[in-house]
């Protein structure tokens, strides 16, 4: 009862701190780190330090490595090396170098322990930097791919800092030879698995998808992490390197991301417990009492690393503007960093007044990093004011591009959208000028021959360069409200009577962008749902025409332009919706010498289009008309009325 008492607690403060914490749209990492802190022994001791939820966070930092060797790649590490072990290399070792310095010249500690300190600080949050940029849209500009280089370099300086740290912990005389022995012992088991498994894995998982069960297929994914995290255990290395090995070796089959879907959830879930764990260790009362230490501490960390960033980004010929985007995106603590600290301090390297000030500090730097991330644009091009060279060749490119168009049209964003509206464009003859901040997009669309030039389409200088004045509209394909609102100013602004078409990834911003000016806003998610349910109903045998008759008509009650095209849209549905059908009148029934009008229901939805007498043919025929036997009826309307009709003239 105790245990499952526990295992309720965390679970219940789980998930009411995830829930808070994605209300405020905040990495959940952050809610079990304070959710660790509430019930842990030095806050409200609701949960005793238990060796069984130990074992389960360990676990989770394995299941963490796994994941990380699965998106290991080769390829992806030779197309981005000079990044990576440049500018990732060189952020490492410099933070490494001025912890150590740090520490022994200003708090007179050993080597050994400002190294392992170095290690976890140099560490930045994966989790939190991804997401945040995957966000804003901003993975791929000159920033983004420089701050995701170094965390790559940091997730694979973890193994050889895992390593090393057991053999400082030593405190042998012979420390060289001791940490040689320990790289030799790491090399010749991670040789001998790689070379044995880069055999077998490919050929084991084959032989277990022929069996057909996802049950199997997810206990040998399982099995693999445990194992081969045991086997590094055995041979005296730790056991987040064996799950870094497994999660590489399956990289390099096809059965990759299928691997990485099935574990997410365990991942998931037993790192949130490592994190619980963690912030369980956190002493908030020593804490307060250090509140100058914790404070100094966590500025050396953030203005320390930024400054070592910035400093790197600098000597690469960086603009101001990305080189402190990409400092600011990458001071900040990391899930590694507390993996580190955490074996620092059981290998008795890092004193237990010190791991409680780096905790603190590695923990605020991750509640401060979403909003230093955010603000990190404009301080960025606040401090690059004066940079104007860079900003000068971007508008003369841009006015060189589109200075023979006119009466064309300005692409805000030249991705798959983008590149669809141009497309249409192009086929109608109408001139476009794109405007797009990648420049691997740019460098293909350019061979390909098109009008696409690099620029910030959400500076105004930029846009009139673009001809907005001589523009005869401006489409915007961003997923960025920012950027599109910025857009959206500038260009009501120069031209309130210039037609702006917006993309938008839902409906719910439709109305806030519609009152900056949008003349239209399409919706992605409405669009894909009106596809879906039209193909849906096709492949439920409804008829193309009727399934496609209903897109039209909900697209005839969404965009007001358009409503012109589909005015008659309903009446054809309805028509669509009917249903024709042919009724003799037979001879001597008593039908023959009625009027048509008199053997028709009143407000009957049914219509006779024709009547056949021989060989004359009555169109639309009226309502006195005297039936005959063998008359022939073509009726039109609903089925289920058609059905009723033929039923009452049959009986007279």
């Amino acid at each position: 009862m105790e245990s499952l008492r526990g295992a309720l607690i965390l679970l219940s403060v789980g998930v009411l701190f995830v829930t808070f914490t994605l209300r405020l749209r905040l990495p959940p990492l952050l809610a079990y780190l304070a959710a660790g802190i509430l019930v842990g022994p030095h806050g409200l001791a609701l949960i005793p330090e238990n060796h069984q939820i130990d074992v389960l966070a360990e676990l989770g930092v394995v299941f963490l490595m796994f994941s990380i060797g699965l998106e290991f790649s080769l390829g992806k590490l030779k197309a981005m090396h000079r990044l990576v072990f440049g500018l990732g290399g060189g952020q490492v070792i410099l933070t490494l170098v001025g912890t150590v310095a740090v520490a022994r010249f200003f708090y007179h500690q050993g080597w050994r322990e400002g190294v392992a300190v170095g290690a976890a600080v140099a560490m930045s949050s994966t989790a939190i930097v991804s997401k945040l940029l995957s966000e804003r849209l901003e993975l791929h500009s000159d920033a983004g791919r420089q701050t995701m280089a170094v965390l790559l370099f940091q997730d694979l300086a973890v193994v050889p800092l895992l390593i090393t740290l057991p053999a400082l912990a030593t405190k042998t005389s012979g420390l060289i030879a001791s940490l040689s022995l320990a790289m030799l012992q790491a090399g010749l088991v991670l040789v001998a698995m790689i070379f044995l498994g880069q055999k077998l894995m490919h050929r084991w998982f084959d032989a277990v998808v022929r069996q057909r069960s996802p049950e199997l297929f997810m206990l040998n994914v399982l099995w693999i992490v445990v194992g081969l995290s045991f086997l590094t255990a055995a041979a005296g290395l730790s056991l987040a390197l064996g799950a870094f090995v497994g999660g590489m070796l399956i990289s390099e089959t096809m059965y990759r991301h299928q691997v990485e879907a099935d574990i997410r959830p365990f991942r998931d879930v037993l790192l949130g417990l490592f994190f619980i764990t963690l912030g369980m260790q956190l002493d908030l009362a020593f804490v307060a009492q250090s509140i100058g230490s914790v404070v100094i501490a966590l500025a050396l960390l953030i203005l320390g690393k930024g400054g070592v960033v910035l400093l790197l980004c600098a000597t690469m010929r960086n603009s101001t503007d990305t080189a402190v985007r990409t400092a600011i995106q990458l001071a900040q603590g990391g899930e590694f960093g507390f993996v580190l600290l955490t074996l620092g301090l059981d290998l008795h390297l890092v004193p237990g007044d010190v791991f409680q000030v780096t905790t603190a500090a590695l923990l605020l730097s991750m509640f401060l990093a979403p909003f230093l991330i955010a603000r990190a644009g404009r301080l960025g091009k606040r401090l690059s004011a004066k940079d104007f060279a860079q900003r000068a060749k971007m508008v003369q490119d841009v006015a060189a591009r589109a200075m023979d168009v006119e009466n064309h049209v300005i692409v805000c964003g030249f991705g798959r959208s983008g590149q669809t509206i141009a497309r249409f464009l192009e086929a109608e003859d109408i001139p476009f000028i794109a405007l797009d901040v990648d420049p691997v997009c740019i460098e293909q669309a350019q061979k390909a021959g098109e009008r696409v030039v690099f620029g910030n389409a959400d500076r105004l200088e930029v846009l009139m360069a673009a001809g907005l004045q001589r523009a005869r509209a401006v489409v915007i394909t961003y997923n960025d409200l920012s950027a599109t609102e910025k857009v959206l100013f500038h260009t009501r602004d120069a031209r309130p009577d210039m037609p702006v078409v917006v993309r938008s990834a839902d409906d719910s911003h439709i109305d806030h962008l519609k009152s900056l000016g949008a003349t239209e806003v399409i919706p992605e998610v409405l669009e894909g749902g009106l596809m879906m349910a039209a193909q849906t109903l096709a492949e439920l045998g409804v008829p193309v025409e009727r399934a496609v008759g209903q897109v039209r008509a909900a697209r005839a009650e969404r965009y007001g332009k358009l409503k012109s095209y589909y005015r008659g849209e309903k009446d054809r549905m309805k028509r669509l919706a009917e249903e024709k059908s042919v009724f003799v009148v037979e001879a001597g029934s008593a039908t023959v010498g009625r009027a048509l009008g008199e053997v028709m229901p009143a407000g009957s939805p049914v219509r006779v289009e024709r009547v056949k007498r021989g060989e004359v043919r009555i169109d639309n025929p009226a309502a006195d008309l005297a039936l005959e036997g063998g008359d022939v009826l073509l009726l039109s309307g609903p089925p289920e009325a058609l059905l009723r009709l033929e039923k009452q003239l049959a009986a007279g």
